[in-house]
């Protein structure tokens, strides 16, 4: 697919604050024709440094706040200052087990790149989430994914990569609709692998970032087999 907004975007911006593959292209993706309209409230929940505020904030005009729980809120205010969107996105340093939000107060739920750390519990969403959304709050979350669930079946060349916390954290489709659909509030709309698998890892890839680079080995020896990037888009009931 083209990246027709994400595409626009200065690449030592990507480049510098990436955390994993493209979360602008994930996110680009994801939206699509899930509109956003300007003046609504947003939560970008593991915004990691920013990117997907930027792009939320830019792109539609929308109120972010850009919660993360490993990088803090002053690096990233920072971050939005120099990209003159200070008075859109409010930067927060917040557990999302503990979020200080009131009931019913956004109009849409975004999460790239991190639902998986802290949502894979089926009463997650339910308990931690839905108060503070909206009815039809829209809900638009990327998590890296498996192809087909994975436990003791490794694939021997990828047993030197995939370590505890990647079985426990990344998962199939399938698995994730289960998660969402024991909810009572989670509206499931679509669940399905992401066109942008192979161009959102190439970018992380590329940089030079110490982390991208230990996972370099781990992608040649999928080589598109096993892993792939999953889009879940809901609204809240």
């Amino acid at each position: 697919m083209e990246f027709l907004k994400s595409g626009r975007y200065d690449s030592s911006l990507i480049n510098e604050n990436m955390m994993g593959p493209n979360s602008m292209k994930m996110l680009e993706e994801i939206l699509g024709e899930n509109g956003l309209k300007p003046g609504m409230r947003v939560l970008d929940l593991g915004c990691g440094r920013g990117l997907t505020s930027i792009f939320l904030a830019r792109e539609y005009g929308v109120q972010v706040f850009a919660v993360d729980l490993w990088i803090t809120a002053t690096d990233n205010y920072r971050r939005f200052r120099e990209q003159g969107l200070d008075e859109r996105i409010i930067p927060l340093h917040a557990n999302a087990l503990d979020l200080p939000f009131a009931d019913e107060y956004f109009d849409a739920l975004i999460s790239i790149d991190s639902y998986h750390y802290f949502g894979r519990d089926e009463a997650y969403f339910d308990s931690r989430l839905a108060g503070m959304l909206k009815k039809d709050a829209l809900i638009a979350i990327g998590v890296p994914g498996f192809r087909h669930e994975v436990k003791e079946n490794i694939p021997e060349e990828m047993k030197p990569y995939w370590f505890d916390e990647v079985i426990e954290t990344i998962h199939s489709a399938e698995w994730w609709r289960k998660v969402f659909s024991a909810s009572e509030h989670f509206d499931l709309k679509e669940i399905r692998e992401m066109e942008c698998f192979e161009e959102a890892w190439h970018d992380w890839l590329a940089t030079d970032n110490e982390y991208a680079v230990s996972d370099r080995p781990m992608m040649a020896a999928d080589g598109g087999r096993y892993m792939n990037l999953l889009s879940i888009v809901g609204k809240k009931k």
